[in-house]
């Protein structure tokens, strides 16, 4: 525990099974009380090596996609009684030695989100982001501050930190399966009025670390741009947008006996 809060990492997974291990081994397990794994359908040994490493571990018989398989990851979560959850990806892309340090940025009680950001810094570039992905980054960053009114140094960041209160309130249902469930997400706890804070997280890119090709990426450039545009219309009353809903209609329904475990 940290501070007398239950700390949770969930680790979305698809064919991890040659990263999982050097990310688990970095995992600080004398402050984290509950690693989970959701596998999405892998064609890998990543449940193999999940189950060898003593992690709790759910398998989808199929795959629901990226924002699918962090829907599960939560509510999971919840269901196991986390106070704090911090989301990493088992591709060893993101240190997991700042899980300390986000999850106690929760815990001092001035923030309710942590991002770990790729830019502030000079971790983006330094660690191998393709110049056109970091192009897109710092355009669409540009472009979503504007519209939402914040003042973020990236929006897309896999490494985040989460307070439980933040998990139950947010309509997460209504979020894509796909990637710019992430976005959507983090618009969400900004337009809810949730206090957002960043940590600088350097990154890797290498061949075992997971990465969407340009097709997908321009796809998820349109989503953001979306996203960012339904808040701003939302704010103004002029749309009802099911992503930025307060009915409880969209919150994630997690109990423990919904859960396969493996």
């Amino acid at each position: 525990m940290l501070g007398g809060k239950k700390v949770a990492v969930v680790l979305p997974a698809f064919n991890a099974a040659q990263t999982l291990e050097r990310t688990y081994a970095e995992i600080p397990l004398d402050v984290v009380d509950d690693i989970i794994l959701v596998d999405d359908a892998s064609r890998d040994d990543t449940v193999t090596v999940a189950r060898r490493l003593g992690i709790y571990t759910v398998r989808h018989d199929r795959n629901r996609g990226y924002g699918g398989n962090q829907k599960t990851c939560y509510a999971a979560a919840l269901a196991r009684g986390a106070d704090i959850v911090v989301m990493l990806h088992p591709d060893y892309q993101y240190t997991p030695k700042l899980v300390t340090a986000m999850a106690s940025m929760i815990v001092s009680e001035q923030y309710d989100v942590v991002l770990g950001s790729r830019i502030l810094g000079k971790g983006a570039l330094a660690g191998g982001m393709p110049p056109y992905k970091f192009v897109a980054n710092r355009a669409l960053t540009l472009l979503q501050n504007l519209l939402v009114g914040a003042k973020m140094s990236e929006y897309h960041t896999g490494y985040r930190a989460w307070s439980r209160e933040v998990l139950v309130s947010l309509p997460l249902a209504a979020c894509s399966d796909d990637f710019v469930f992430d976005n959507q997400m983090l618009a969400q706890a900004l337009y809810f009025g949730f206090r957002v804070g960043e940590i600088s997280c350097p990154t890797k890119y290498f061949a075992d670390a997971s990465s969407i090709g340009f097709a997908r990426s321009v796809r998820y450039g349109l989503g953001v741009l979306r996203t960012s545009v339904e808040f701003r219309l939302q704010r103004l009353g002029l749309i009802e947008s099911a992503v930025f809903s307060r009915s409880p209609d969209g919150r994630l329904p997690f109990s423990a006996e919904t859960l396969e475990a493996g």
